[in-house]
């Protein structure tokens, strides 16, 4: 666990810088449609794993996760709700109980799920409910939708001793559950901030959190971000 101790040392410095970033302004207030529409199906070849995380706007969260050596691929779309194939619009109405999420395709030799985990607990605010900065909602939830018992042993580890540590003032309330179904979002969510960095959401609100995220796990860093 010398992963976890070199992480609870870390997270109290960056708990205050991610969750100041978080006030600027609303995802679901950006929808300009950008026309770089990608292939959002996931493969995952021998030898990849696959990873749901929700940190509440999937647009940050994908900018992110992106940038990991290790990572082959992240798609935005929508879990953990009872709606199926539910669009941007319904999924922003909080009525379909899904969160926007990526789905992580990660390469195991390179990357593990415990270093993962240490990236998304890193960089959003898990103890704010249905909610980061000015995003309010259910569809935007804190929560790890786990693949096999062993992310979910990982994930309740990792959890129960953030919580154990006092690294944040509150309780965090992540959810962690199983994995059911992944939705992928309509083609201009897909490399959203990649396509479009000088929209007002990219440049307040997920430019800072890369910012901070790079100067952070730079040794982890692909040379360009090109997912």
């Amino acid at each position: 666990m010398k992963a976890q101790i070199k992480f609870l040392n870390m997270v109290n410095w960056l708990g205050g810088i991610f969750i100041s970033i978080l006030s600027v302004t609303s995802c679901a207030e950006h929808k300009t449609q950008s026309m770089d529409i990608t292939d959002d199906r996931v493969t995952t070849a021998e030898g990849y794993d696959t990873a749901t995380f929700a940190t509440g706007c999937f647009w940050c969260t994908e900018a992110i996760f992106q940038r990991l050596k290790g990572v082959a691929k992240v798609v935005s779309g929508y879990s953990g709700g009872n709606v199926n194939n539910p669009t941007y619009e319904e999924v922003c109405t909080g009525t379909t109980g899904h969160a926007e999420c990526c789905q992580v395709v990660f390469d195991s030799s390179v990357i593990s799920f415990d270093e993962l985990l240490e990236v998304f607990w890193k960089t959003h605010d898990p103890t704010t409910l249905n909610r980061q900065g000015n995003d309010v909602g259910t569809q935007y939830r804190s929560a790890v939708f786990y693949h096999t018992p062993e992310q979910k042993e990982k994930a309740e580890q990792y959890k129960e001793a953030l919580n154990a540590s006092g690294a944040f003032n509150n309780p965090i309330v992540t959810v962690i559950e199983p994995f059911k179904t992944f939705f992928s979002a309509d083609g201009y969510h897909q490399n959203y901030f990649n396509s479009n960095s000088n929209q007002p959401y990219c440049r307040f609100v997920i430019v800072p959190k890369i910012e901070k995220f790079e100067k952070v796990f730079k040794g982890k860093l692909k040379t360009a971000a090109s997912n």
